[in-house]
């Protein structure tokens, strides 16, 4: 650690007698990044005797540091560069799949990942998660990888935050707020906007501490006497002032959204709403039934507003399509909450379609994710149909193995078109058994147009 903080080329200890007469040396180094070791310890020599040329060791590990070094640079850029860390009971297999799971929303983000760590602990540290030796391996692995933004797998508590910010001396982010930013870059309707913004207050409302003494505390009262607010009190209360008014923007756009539908049911079209884990294909596969151009991107949470297109069937009948925000394990609590006016869509819907990247490795783990969502909703009870989208990625070797587990699935291809007509198919009837409205069967040539 002396070595990386105060750049030495090396550090030298040297032994002495009780008469203060020296004995022995030894000398340290550190060693480059992909050295299966950090440093290394020479072994001891005479001190009148030494064997080593730490002039030219200097100057080699220099030369070494140095390429890597400019490698580095090369490949950061102007990216901001994070390292991904986990502390949690769960076995490490299941810490490293969480950890994938986060590098692809950093990616999203916009950060360059320059390192990651795994921590299994029974007890985990209630002030800052890592003990002393965890803290000074992350803060090694920090300096190695030039990394100046933390961010950890989980939900931080405000004093942890504060705590592992004043030790490294780096920006920390965990997940939620990963999320929350993402979610903060992509929306772009002013319903989008306002969620997002009041998810972001609800967030750093409980984290808003002082930095500093200064303006601690303001003169109130007759005269300027007493005590007046603290700055933080000031930060809270324009806080709260300003989620009560993004709470009542929401309110009115939920009744516009109230009577948008009360004029579809009157209409009888029925709704079908797309559901699914983030980045499982499900705008791609509203704008191949559809012919839209609804924005879809390989990277999480693409989609943030709700967007409805109508599906027409021969005879000039029709449904509605309606492709929802993405969902992810553990969605944060303020989320849920913020994006209800979001969410409501389908309370009315008639059906859910859930669509899984069946091309994932933790297809199953979604699954479960997303049908403990829809659980926590109350949308458990809503008659649902299956997808697996990306059917095309799967090996043809594992697509037995998942037609066996995942029986009632139906296996697509959103961007090839690749079983979309036995989807289309089952739609129909899947509306006409729950009685909404008549529709004729769709001819394999409507389809195939």
């Amino acid at each position: 650690m002396d070595m990386l903080f105060l750049r030495l080329d090396a550090v030298i200890a040297l032994t002495v007698s009780p008469v203060g007469m020296p004995m022995q040396w030894q000398a340290a180094h550190l060693l480059p990044p992909d050295s299966p070791a950090p440093y290394r310890v020479e072994p001891m020599q005479p001190w009148d005797q030494p064997q080593s040329d730490l002039t030219a060791t200097a100057l080699a590990l220099e030369e070494e540091l140095a390429r890597e070094s400019s490698a580095a640079d090369k490949d950061s850029g102007q990216a901001n560069r994070c390292i991904l860390v986990s502390v949690s009971q769960e076995p490490r297999v299941v810490q490293e799949r969480n950890l994938d799971e986060l590098a692809e929303l950093a990616r999203t983000a916009d950060l360059t990942v320059c390192g990651r760590m795994v921590q299994r602990s029974t007890a985990v540290n209630p002030r800052s998660l890592l003990g002393r030796g965890k803290m000074a391996e992350l803060e090694v692995l920090a300096l190695t990888g030039r990394a100046d933004i933390l961010v950890f797998d989980g939900e931080l508590s405000p004093s942890q935050l504060h705590n592992l910010a004043d030790i490294t001396e780096r920006k920390v982010l965990d997940r939620t707020q990963l999320i929350l930013d993402i979610f903060a870059q992509h929306a772009v309707t002013k319903a989008g906007k306002l969620q997002v913004e009041l998810a972001q207050l609800k967030y750093m409302l409980p984290r808003l501490t002082g930095k500093n003494r200064a303006m601690d505390r303001l003169m109130g009262g007759i005269g300027g006497r007493g005590p007046g607010e603290t700055k933080l009190e000031i930060d809270r209360r324009r806080s709260r002032e300003r989620m009560g008014r993004l709470r009542r923007e929401l309110d009115n756009l939920r009744r516009q959204r109230s009577y948008v539908r009360s004029n579809r049911a009157r209409n009888g079209i029925p709704l079908a709403a797309l559901v699914g884990y983030t980045n499982a294909g499900k705008s791609t596969l509203l704008n191949t039934l559809t012919r839209s151009h609804v924005l879809a991107q390989n990277k999480l949470f693409a989609t943030l507003d709700t967007t409805t297109r109508r599906l027409r069937f021969p005879a000039e009948r029709e449904i509605v399509l309606a492709d929802t925000v993405g969902f992810i394990r553990n969605l944060p609590q303020e989320l849920m909450e913020a994006f209800q006016a979001t969410l409501e869509e389908l309370d009315s819907a008639d059906l859910l379609i859930h669509v899984a990247d069946a091309s994932h490795p933790d297809l199953f783990q979604q699954i479960a994710s997303v049908d403990s969502i829809l659980e926590e909703l109350d949308l458990a009870s809503v008659p649902r149909l299956l997808v697996l989208n990306k059917w095309d990625l799967v090996p043809v070797a594992a697509q037995a193995e998942l037609g066996d587990a995942l029986p009632d699935a139906f296996h697509v291809s959103a961007a090839s078109g690749q079983g979309l007509k036995e989807l289309m198919q089952a739609l129909e009837m899947r509306i006409l058994t729950l009685n909404k409205v008549l529709l004729p069967e769709a001819s394999a040539d409507n389809i195939n147009a």
